[in-house]
């Protein structure tokens, strides 16, 4: 095909002002350099004028409505031009991301009905745990071979006690200690015999071990002194000649 050829079909497109874009310049380009291409188009403009002219008169020569006709006619039906960047070309990347943001609303419909099926069945759960508890508790009420036991407070720890035996007419005396606190340094326990009439005389002092007990065996008394009670107090290391503190033990014969 000659370049004339190329070109000859578009005349009439560009004739009647419908060819655009590339192929418009490329002819007018052409027709620049090509007179037979001129003098075809300057015939169909004549055959245009001869046909406006007559609208609204006499038919239009057949000669000129023929030739425009036939030139229409061999122009090959075109599509509009698209542009270089055709939007189809973002197709995939648009159905990506239109898939994704798809996948994530499932995804976090799909989270948030799973943690509300995992609420749902730990309150299941509980709620089964604590019927059966109910149920146990009721069986146990019921239950005549069941024993019963009444708890009250536990004995507070022992006290600390002592055991004195005198034999006023000999003089002789035995003494027995059991779960006495531990002193503070330079102290000692001191045992009296608090008689019936006169002042208290020392019996004897004895430290605890570390079980609490002590022992006081014969200690130097006066025979023949009627006792009244014993009394324990708390005296230097070395001892008192009488009382300087309160007793903290007092005896009851029998």
């Amino acid at each position: 095909m000659s370049a004339h050829d190329q070109f000859a079909d578009d005349l009439a497109l560009y004739a009647v002002g419908a060819l655009e874009g590339e192929e418009r310049a490329a002819l007018e380009q052409h027709l620049q350099d090509c007179a037979a291409c001129r003098r075809e188009l300057d015939a169909l403009r004549s055959d245009m004028a001869s046909l406006a002219l007559s609208a609204s008169g006499a038919a239009p020569p057949a000669r000129a409505r023929q030739r425009l006709l036939s030139a229409i006619a061999k122009e090959p039906r075109r599509q509009p031009a698209l542009p270089r960047s055709l939007w189809w070309r973002q197709l995939p990347a648009l159905a990506a991301a239109c898939l994704a943001l798809a996948t994530l609303i499932l995804w976090t419909g799909q989270a948030r009905m799973h943690r509300e099926v995992l609420g749902l069945e730990r309150t299941n759960a509980q709620q089964e745990q604590q019927l059966r508890q109910a149920s146990e508790v009721v069986a146990m009420l019921a239950d005549p071979t069941a024993a019963r036991f009444t708890l009250s407070a536990a004995k507070t720890p022992p006290q600390p006690q002592g055991r004195t035996i005198y034999a006023r007419e000999k003089g002789r005396l035995l003494f027995l200690a059991s779960d006495m606190p531990p002193l503070a340094p330079q102290k000692t326990y001191e045992l009296w015999l608090i008689p019936a009439i006169g002042a208290p005389i020392p019996a004897g002092l004895f430290q605890p071990d570390a079980h609490g007990s002590a022992t006081i065996v014969n200690p130097p008394l006066p025979t023949g002194v009627e006792a009244k009670t014993f009394a324990i107090t708390v005296e230097p290391a070395s001892g008192s000649s009488a009382p300087t503190s309160q007793p903290i033990m007092i005896g009851v014969g029998g």
